[in-house]
Parts: C-alpha cells; sequence; structure tokens
C-alpha cells in the first residue's frame, strides 16, 4: 500500500533549512531509483542529454556561498502532496502516486508505465529542498512517461498540480547522465537553497545480461512561479 499521507516537515526546515536525509536512507533510495525503475522490459534506449548543454548550466544549478540550505532567493511555497505533472516540451502529463518505503527499506516505485511517482520521505515540490519524482522508462513493454527525459532542454517548464490546488512552475537548469555506480546522491537529495526538483529515470543502454539500463537520467530544475503566488 502506498503512503499518501503528507512527509512530516521537520523543525529545521520550518526555521528556514532543509537538512541532508541520513546516509543510510540516501543509499537505500539510490539503490531503489538505479535498479527499480531499470527493469521491466525493455522498449529501446532512450535518448541521452546533451551533454554541452549540461555542462554550461552546471553553475546555475551550483548552492551560492552564503550557505547551503539557506533560502537566498526565488519563490517558496507551503507543503502540499503534488496531483500532476505537466511537461510541455516533452509532451508528457501523468498521475503522481505517492512512493514510501517496502519493508526492507528499498524506496517503492510505481506500478505502471504512465504514473510518476513521488517520493515522500523528501520535501514536497515548491517547498524547500529537492523534491523527487521517479518515473520508468519503459514499463511491460510500454514506453513510460519518462522515456524521452534526456532530450528536456535547459530552460524547459515543468509543472506539478498539487493537492491544495496550487500549482509549482519549474525551469530546467540542467539534464545529466550518470553511469549507475557513481549515482550523484549528495547532488541529488543533498540540501538546497531553494525550492529544487529532481526528476529521475534510467537511460544509457540496456544490459540484456542483468535486464536493466546501465545509466540514470537526472533533471535538475528550480521553483520559478508559485500559482497563487
Amino acid at each position: 500500500m502506498l503512503d499518501t499521507g503528507d512527509a512530516p516537515v521537520p523543525a529545521d526546515r520550518r526555521r528556514g533549512r532543509h537538512a541532508l536525509p541520513a546516509a543510510a536512507g540516501i543509499l537505500t533510495v539510490t539503490a531503489a531509483l538505479t535498479i527499480g525503475l531499470a527493469v521491466a522490459g525493455r522498449g529501446g534506449d532512450p535518448p541521452r542529454p546533451d551533454a554541452s548543454a549540461a555542462a554550461s548550466a552546471a553553475n546555475a544549478s551550483a548552492v551560492p556561498a552564503t550557505g547551503p540550505g539557506e533560502l537566498t532567493s526565488g519563490p517558496l511555497m507551503a507543503g502540499s502532496p503534488p496531483t500532476r505533472v505537466s511537461i510541455p516540451s516533452l509532451k508528457a502529463t501523468a498521475a503522481i502516486v505517492a512512493l514510501g518505503l517496502e519493508a526492507d527499506g528499498a524506496m517503492q516505485v510505481p506500478d505502471s508505465a504512465t504514473d510518476v511517482g513521488w517520493f515522500t520521505k523528501a520535501p514536497t515540490p515548491g517547498a524547500l529542498g529537492p523534491a523527487v519524482l521517479a518515473g520508468h522508462v519503459n514499463w511491460k513493454g510500454r514506453r513510460g512517461t519518462f522515456f524521452d527525459l534526456g532530450t528536456l532542454p535547459v530552460g524547459a517548464g515543468i509543472t506539478v498540480d498539487r493537492q491544495d490546488g496550487s500549482t509549482a512552475m519549474f525551469t530546467v537548469s540542467k539534464v545529466e547522465q550518470y553511469p549507475k555506480d557513481r549515482f550523484p546522491t549528495a547532488e541529488v537529495y543533498g540540501a538546497t537553497d531553494h525550492a529544487a526538483l529532481r526528476l529521475i529515470t534510467c537511460g544509457g543502454e540496456f544490459d540484456d545480461t542483468t535486464q536493466h539500463y546501465r545509466d540514470n537520467v537526472i533533471v535538475y530544475a528550480r521553483l520559478a512561479h508559485a500559482h497563487p503566488a
């Protein structure tokens, strides 16, 4: 059963900071994302991100020297669970389901090609810190909502509808692809000075021996507008 409730807001986040999750939790979640989203049937190798565009945008997403975790710029929204994500440049939209943890500590994953999951142990989209949405490249022979995630250009918009009726509008700052054994845990889940969003799926070549994709594609975005403001 998926946990549909909102994750509690830690005291340090209420004071204007987002704490780095415990190391053991990060490693467990990383394993779930790099393995769980890879299986489910091959539907062709997904497109790779534009490496030059990702490199040129690296500085735009860096945490300013004023101190990691401090809100220094940009809008911020109160916590509210997400219900739907839309990526106009990919002509993609999907319902969002809540992803908690399995009994063994691994993160749950969506059980369909179309649904996208929000990790409930991370912030809600629009709140301070990195909200995490995960989706399949393919699932049981069907292309997933995030199949073309690697083609997203820097500056593209991502819209997340939320349970309280508000809408969080994000702008992509970079898109990168990493081998699964070099997943950038701290950059994905670590403290930020703004309301951030991470979209995660599998990528690269499909390994017929292991029945997994070899890489992960990660989209980094930050909150640009909140409606209502």
